[in-house]
């Protein structure tokens, strides 16, 4: 994936390295950010029409999850490709989509 090449690259370039348990509470704190927005802009669940979510702030949490897939020797267009295969043509019970697992 070219994007997780280009976080590679300056993750390499800013020496930040850091072990994967670390990574992990990354991606949990961006999505953490994300929730909050979520709740404040809907005025925590009354007002779901009111959402509005920075883009700067999911990029953040796809840079982390890229990070993670980078220092887990992950490639991350694969484990997508895999996610996307398990989605496509599956539904849950209730008939959303669901992974299967």
């Amino acid at each position: 994936m070219k994007r997780q090449q280009q976080v590679a690259d300056v993750l390499r370039h800013n020496d930040i390295d850091t072990p994967p348990a670390y990574r992990l509470l990354d991606v949990v704190a961006e999505l953490g950010d994300i929730a909050a927005e979520v709740n404040e802009t809907t005025g925590y669940g009354t007002d779901s029409t009111a959402l509005s979510l920075r883009e700067d702030e999911l990029g953040d949490a796809l840079f982390a999850l890229l990070a993670l897939c980078e220092q887990l020797d992950v490639d991350a267009d694969a484990a997508l490709s895999a996610a996307l295969a398990k989605y496509e043509g599956q539904s849950g019970s209730d008939g959303t989509p669901a992974s299967g697992d």
